[in-house]
């Protein structure tokens, strides 16, 4: 028999595949195979369909295009043989899929079969049409499925609720059909059919409402009894896992209940004893023991209030800790982060546990216990985990200590209770692991110890102290570096000692001494040499016994191949060589840096209060208030390190929360108007800084008002939507200014629906988009509270428009200081993808100076997508009038 012909067994053309020594062999086995394949198609060879079609599955398999056979795949369902049916049913399973058009041509065959007579074709239809149904299959076979929801057959039945969650799946409309067979199913005694019927019955609730209502009545108790009676059935070896009866079942039924009890009070009283049983009774020596008691915790947490079972869960996770299986540590770590949101005391209780976590061997574990034990920190027991933690820097892996020393600078910054505690520590951070730490940490400390001025003696001296022992460390010789230039005369003296502590002598030399190893040693950076040449030229001023040692240091860089270095050196040998009379003036000190205004400007930092979805207050570090005039823009990171200052005036403020850095632009009588001036600000809000476009434009100028005339919005309802916008009385040089920037204005429809056409009936507030981009949309609804116009009611929904879900997604927005914000609680943290759902939140918002000042407002979403931080910043201005 020829080798590559229709008539060739499977087996041997696998064999002669194998055999092949290189991809090109192997290509041209398959080429020969296919053509002979191609000529039986082409003559309608039944003989051998079957194993031809057996032969191209194994060809798709290995990577090859096999689309000439799926025709045959149909022939081989329409045939009447089993043997037949069950090979062109898995051809069609491999070869086709939903977006095959000749797929539809499968749909009567299929119909065929689901009536069949014989269980097993009936099995091959079910299995079919659960895994490559379409939309359009499952409308056209829906009721089928639906009858052998019904069957006499076990088997028949748990096929068909395998085939039914695909149908719902797609065609989320059938729901409804599926309510009551499915419900039918939770009340067979059959494991593997009551395994299906519980995921159908799961699925069924995530796509309606109406079924989870439905399930939630009929059904709850039942599956409390049927779980009560798996957990206290007697040893069926049929079912038993290591001495555990079906720990499927326990699962599966723990999810169904979790569903049901989530947002249900009645629903969650009815599971509380089950689950408290199924907590305390399960062997925990086992995998399938554990695996039953992660889903308990897991029904436990999502289902309503009851502390003594959250209690209970927590404690199962403490002695998930101990396991010695990583996986389990790991697994218990992620679920105590969820759970220290709603009982942070009991996840206290397990802190020695998690602090040993953190020095585990395990990678992940070390770093998902350090994410825990941050999230531990408070105001009372920051001081016993600081020390926990860098007691631990000290002997931690090199590769581990970026992340902690990240995350003991935040934990020291955020909940330091004086500055005191606040400098040891972070000094301690930087004798132990300088090197890891960010820029921005020690240009923190450095502010701090600007600002403390009763401890500058201290600093500078115990800094002296750490540079004896760490000055391989970069970033604490950068700040020894720049307290000694700054206080230095405090170290030589011993100026502001402090009872804790021990004298030191240091003389002028060994000061000197430290700047001129800093200068001369091969590792130190370029930046850092800059600060010792400053340091120095500070000190020549303040020793002049050293003086002229000083400037030899300075000289020697006169040479360097550094350009800044170089002129820095010449630049500061002139002024100690030749400009004595002003040198004192020129290196005096620093002067004290406002701490408010860094840690707002501070990319990543939050500032004292601020409303976010949560209600969480914010800590400044250090202990140190904010000022009442500290800007509220700070709450979004908003700044950049380059920005010009805030200034405390309104005007000021407001330009700064809405990011619009425009020069004052001059009225019609030539003179220009300082930023604080309403007008300007108004300008500001419009954002005339640069040429806007038409249609925003429009909008923009009819959600606002001025205080130099009427509202623009009291036009006339028949004026044309084209006709050019005249200047009303007394506000002349405002309107000839939008006149001059934009001729004509055009007044939309959304607009004009924002007017108070009608008089006494109030504004009709249309929504609005607030913020669109490639991945996210926010709109606005609004609706105002009765007696109070001040107040209103923004109704925020969150729509993701990207392939990914969205976690741990958080909004927060800032306003002007004449506007109250207060945040409610949004409906979940989890954005499903592609639109498949949003989140809503409501903002309640108080306009103090309603119908004079428009509403203006910054906005900041948070989340994670696949791991990794996302972020989204906007602003909003086209707020409706009279908000």
């Amino acid at each position: 028999m020829n080798p590559f012909s229709s008539g060739t067994r499977l087996r041997d053309m696998i064999r002669s595949i194998r055999a092949c020594k290189t991809a090109a062999e192997e290509r041209a086995v398959v080429r020969k195979e296919c053509a002979a394949i191609r000529s039986a198609v082409s003559e309608n060879d039944n003989d051998y369909r079957h194993r031809n079609l057996a032969k191209l599955m194994f060809i798709h398999m290995l990577g090859y295009p096999t689309h000439f056979g799926q025709m045959e795949c149909l022939k081989l369902i329409a045939s009447s043989g089993f043997p037949e049916k069950r090979i062109g049913y898995l051809g069609l399973m491999l070869l086709l899929d939903e977006r095959q058009e000749v797929l539809m041509l499968v749909t009567n065959s299929l119909k065929q079969d689901l009536n069949h007579s014989n269980q097993y074709i009936v099995g091959l239809a079910l299995c079919a049409l659960g895994n490559i149904c379409s939309a359009e299959m499952a409308r056209d076979l829906a009721p089928e499925v639906e009858r052998l929801l019904q069957s006499r057959d076990p088997n028949i039945r748990k096929k068909a609720a395998l085939c039914s969650i695909r149908i719902v799946q797609k065609v989320p409309d059938l729901a409804e059909n599926f309510m009551s067979p499915a419900a039918v199913l939770l009340k067979e005694k059959h494991h593997g059919v009551l395994i299906t019927g519980l995921q159908l019955c799961a699925d069924l609730c995530k796509v309606s409402e109406e079924a989870l209502d439905y399930f939630r009545k009929k059904c709850t108790e039942g599956l409390v009894k049927v779980l009560k009676d798996v957990v206290n059935s007697p040893y069926a070896p049929e079912y038993d896992i290591a001495g555990i009866t079906d720990p499927f079942l326990h699962i599966r039924l723990l999810r169904l209940l979790r569903i049901l009890g989530h947002g249900d009070a009645d629903a969650s009283d009815y599971m509380n004893d089950i689950l408290a049983q199924v907590a305390t009774k399960t062997e925990t020596n086992k995998n399938a023991g554990n695996a039953i008691l992660y889903e308990c915790v897991e029904t436990i947490m999502s289902i309503e209030d009851n502390s003594g079972l959250r209690v209970l869960a927590i404690n199962i996770l403490g002695k998930f800790l101990s396991n010695r299986d990583n996986n389990i540590r790991y697994v218990a770590l992620n679920m105590l982060m969820k759970a220290i949101q709603v009982d942070a005391q009991a996840v206290q209780r397990h802190r020695a546990t998690i602090l040993e976590c953190v020095k585990d061997l395990d990678a992940s574990i070390r770093k998902r216990a350090l994410e825990l034990t941050y999230l531990l920190v408070n105001e009372t027991n920051v001081k016993p985990l600081t020390k926990e933690l860098i007691d631990y820097l000290e002997v931690s892996d090199e590769e581990f200590n970026g992340d902690l020393t990240a995350k003991i600078c935040s934990i020291v910054e955020k909940f330091s209770p004086e500055k005191i505690w606040y400098i040891d520590q972070m000094l301690k951070v930087l004798s132990e692991a300088g090197n890891y730490v960010k820029n921005e940490v020690w240009h923190a400390l450095i502010v701090v110890i600007s600002n403390a001025s009763d401890l500058h003696g201290y600093t500078v001296r115990s800094l002296f102290k750490a540079f004896q022992t760490s000055g391989d460390q970069e970033s604490l010789v950068r700040v020894a570096v720049w307290c000694i230039g700054e206080y230095g005369e405090m170290l030589v003296n011993n100026i502001g000692m402090l009872d804790i502590e021990d004298p030191v002598t240091v003389t002028e030399s060994d000061a000197v001494d430290v700047l001129e190893i800093v200068m001369k040693r091969h590792t130190s950076e370029i930046d850092t040499r800059e600060m010792s040449l400053i340091a120095l030229l500070k000190l020549s001023s303040r020793f002049p016994a050293c003086s002229e040692r000083i400037r030899d240091i300075i000289v020697q860089n006169k040479g360097s191949l550094v350009l800044e270095l170089q002129q820095r050196s010449i630049e500061f040998n002139s002024i100690v060589a030749k400009h004595q009379n002003i040198r004192s003036a020129l290196v005096e000190r620093m002067p004290v840096l406002d701490e408010t205004t860094y840690s707002g400007k501070r990319p990543g930092t939050l500032p004292a209060t601020g409303s976010t979805s949560s209600g969480a207050s914010f800590n400044i570090p250090n202990g140190v208030a904010k000022s009442a005039a500290a800007p509220l823009v700070n709450l979004l990171d908003l700044d950049s390190d380059d920005a010009p200052p805030p200034s405390s005036s309104g005007g000021d403020f407001l330009n700064d929360l809405l990011g619009v850095g425009v020069s004052p632009i001059p009225s019609m009588s030539g003179t220009s108007k300082s930023p604080t001036s309403g007008t300007d600000v108004l300008l500001d809000l419009l954002s005339i800084g640069t040429p806007p476009a038409q249609n925003n434009f429009s909008n923009d100028l009819l959600s606002m008002s001025t205080d130099n005339g009427p509202s623009v919005s009291s036009l006339d309802r028949t004026q044309s939507l084209s006709s050019q916008v005249s200047s009303p009385p007394g506000a002349a040089p405002m309107m000839d200014l939008l006149d001059s920037l934009s001729p004509t204005v055009s007044v939309t429809t959304n607009s004009l629906a924002d007017m108070n056409l009608n008089g006494d009936n109030g504004p009709v507030h249309q929504p609005i988009v607030a913020f669109q981009s490639k991945s996210l949309k926010i709109m606005f609804s609004f609706s105002k509270e009765p007696g109070n116009p001040q107040r209103t009611l923004i109704t925020a929904t969150f729509t993701n428009l990207s392939s990914n879900d969205y976690t741990n997604f958080l909004f927060q927005a800032a306003v002007p200081k004449f506007v109250q914000l207060q945040l409610e609680t949004a409906s979940s943290n989890i954005l499903p993808a592609s639109g498949n759902g949003s989140i809503t939140q409501t903002l309640r918002v108080t306009n103090s100076q309603q119908g004079q000042k428009a509403l203006a407002m910054r906005l900041r979403v948070s989340y994670k997508v696949n791991g990794e931080e996302g972020l989204e910043l906007g602003q909003v201005n086209n707020f409706p009038r009279g908000l």
